[in-house]
């Protein structure tokens, strides 16, 4: 087996679609979890409207949520090195009625 077939074994084939290449635009980000998953609720929320749609909903075992949240953290810090430090307001209003808190 030469080097380039050892290399397409261990290589994932992601392929994205142009519907989804599009993507969809959050500015408010809603986390819940139970002990099995962590449930990711993205939203666009408009300024002065009162009510707001979920976009897209992701969820993810435990482990991939940490994994993701590390993943985060670096591109973050790779980000700020190279373009400054993002800012964030001191004080973000998040709903509290939003959506459902059950367990599975």
């Amino acid at each position: 087996m030469n080097e380039e077939q050892k290399q397409k074994e261990g290589q994932l084939n992601i392929e994205l679609d142009e519907k989804i290449a599009e993507g969809t635009y959050s500015n408010l980000a809603i986390i819940n979890h139970s002990v099995s998953e962590f449930i990711v609720d993205f939203i666009n929320v408009m300024p002065g409207t009162p009510k707001a749609k979920v976009k897209s909903r992701i969820i993810l075992t435990p482990e991939h949520a940490k994994r993701l949240t590390k993943a985060l953290a670096d591109n973050i810090k790779r980000f700020e090195a190279a373009n400054g430090k993002i800012n964030e307001p001191e004080e973000t209003p998040i709903p509290m009625n939003f959506g459902p808190t059950g367990q599975a």
